[in-house]
Order: C-alpha cells, then structure tokens, then sequence
C-alpha cells in the first residue's frame, strides 16, 4: 500500500519538453543513445527495453524515480562526484547489471543533481548508481566505483537473505590502517537493490474520517511485528493486508488512526543495544524472526521509507 496525492506536478509533460531552448536542440541531435549492454539480454523486468532505446536528459525535480509518458526520470544527489552511472538490474541477487547508462556531466548534471529520463522503464524494474569521485576519508569523501549505492529516495528494495554488509565496505580491511586504502571489490551481488514502484494510488471515494482530537485514540504500531506472529490468525501475516485484517480488532479497541513505524527496512545486526521493533533498550529481547524487517504488501520487496497514518 502507498500512499500518493494527486499533485499536479504528476502531470507536467515529459522532461524533453521542459529543458532550455539549447538542451532541447540537443534531445533532436542525440535522442537516441547506445546504452552499456552487458552480457545477457533483459528479460522479465525490463522486456520493453531494446538495445537502443531513447534517453533524453531528464530533470532535476522531483527527487528519485518519477513515471513520464514512456519513460521514468532518474535523479540523483551528489555535489562532489565526477561520474555517475545508472544501473539496472534483472534479479535481485545479481552480480552482473544488465543495462549501465554513464550520465554525461554536460548534459545530465543540474547544480548537485544528476538525471536522466530513460524509455520503457516499468514497475519493478531494479536499479541502483555507481558513483566516482574523491577517496579522501579525512575529507569526509569515500567515493568508490567499486561499490553500489542505493537511492535516498527509492521506496522500495528488493529483500536480503541476511543483512551483511562487511563487502559494502567502502576500504580495504586487509590495509594496515583503516579507511586509507579503497578496496577494488564489486559488491554488487551482496547489495539489495532500488525498485521502481508504480506511484499512482486510486483512493475512489475514501476520504478522512476528520475524528475530533477530543474522541481521538492513535494506536502506534509494526506493520510487519503486529502480525507476524501465529496467534494474530490472520491470513497474510507481517504485511498491510494483514494489517487490514485487523481492523475489527482496532474498532472494538476504539481506536480511531493507526500510527505505523517503523516501516522501513534496517540492518538486523546493527541494533546498537536497542530493539530495532520498538526501540526500547534491549533486556534480554529475543532476537526477531527471520526475514524483511520492513512493511510488505504481498510482494518481494521491502518498503524504504513511506509513513503512514490512517
């Protein structure tokens, strides 16, 4: 379940249309464009996208994947980097990408923000950026090409068996010192990956029930920690649909909102002395059963960073 508003911006016409005089003159000299195709061809994922397929330069606003006509635009923060490269991905454990677009500073960089509209890109579609740039840990900047990164703004990822994220490590732990040497292996196949999501939500006629604070009971729960558990008798535990299942529950509670947090996935062996569920202080809390931490619906991917209050 996500939550989408009807903004007009959604309706702004595609970002070929919505560039300078001279980088529309561009779009109608170099439209279409190569793209880095690896070894195998797309398939399941992206089966729409061709070998040579229409890149345009895209907008810097909205952050994130945002649906235009055909296409989807891509855009990236990054004040210091020198190359940054859109990948995309097939399955979710993939080492190997199966398209990489490199996004030219000249024509795809607006101030820090990086972008790029691409064609045929559809819901569930896995992505990820590899991002060049200045190693100098004292400085604050650990860019390495080696290491994939994940979109601040994706709102979906695709699950991890076990968080492990020793090969995301950005240096070469065999180095004498730490953090000054960068490490020159691929991590790709241990990182989840971005997952495009479809962003239109028809809400039909639902609208808020506008309780009075006077007569309102807000019920804080985990989506996924609410229902997981065989005692909640409910047909799709530790996901939104059963979540709706509870509904009853809540009204016979008098409950009038729920508030869902968390909702986004986290790293289970990073629980620095805390419950990752509740975040109380852990006195002997047992650790948490196996499998995504995050708000699902049904499907194999785990919610990022969406809030819901109903």
């Amino acid at each position: 379940m996500m939550k989408e508003s009807n903004n007009p911006k959604r309706m702004r016409p595609p970002p070929d249309r919505m560039g300078s005089q001279s980088s529309q003159a561009a779009e109608t000299t170099d439209a279409t464009t190569d793209l880095t195709t690896l070894k195998r061809p797309l398939h399941e994922y992206v089966a729409t996208v061709s070998e040579r397929t229409e890149v345009r330069r895209g907008v810097p606003l909205p952050m994130g994947t945002h649906e235009y006509g055909r296409g989807v635009n891509f855009a990236f923060f990054s004040r210091h980097a020198s190359r940054v490269r859109l990948e995309l991905f097939d399955h979710p454990h993939d080492a190997m990408t199966a398209k990489g677009i490199d996004l030219d500073p000249a024509r795809h960089r607006t101030g820090d923000v990086w972008h790029i509209w691409v064609e045929g890109i559809q819901p569930g579609q896995l992505y990820a950026y590899r991002v060049d740039g200045p190693y100098q840990p004292n400085d604050g900047h650990r860019f390495n090409f080696n290491r994939l990164l994940l979109d601040p703004f994706a709102t979906a990822i695709s699950p991890l068996p076990d968080w492990d994220f020793g090969p995301a490590r950005g240096d070469d732990p065999s180095a004498p010192e730490r953090d000054v040497v960068c490490s020159t292996v691929d991590d790709a196949g241990a990182m989840p990956k971005c997952v495009f999501m479809q962003e239109h939500f028809h809400w039909q006629d639902d609208q808020p029930p506008r309780h009075p604070w006077s007569k309102t009971m807000i019920y804080e729960t985990h989506v996924r920690g609410f229902t997981i558990h065989p005692t909640s008798q409910v047909m799709h535990p530790g996901t939104y649909r059963g979540l709706m299942e509870k509904i009853p529950y809540f009204q016979d509670l008098g409950v009038t909102a729920v508030e869902l947090m968390p909702i986004q996935e986290f790293n289970s062996h990073q629980v620095i002395g805390i419950n990752p569920h509740s975040g109380q202080p852990l006195t002997s809390t047992p650790s948490p059963a196996k499998g995504p931490r995050a708000a699902s619906i049904s499907s194999p991917v785990t919610m990022a960073s969406r809030c819901m209050i109903s």
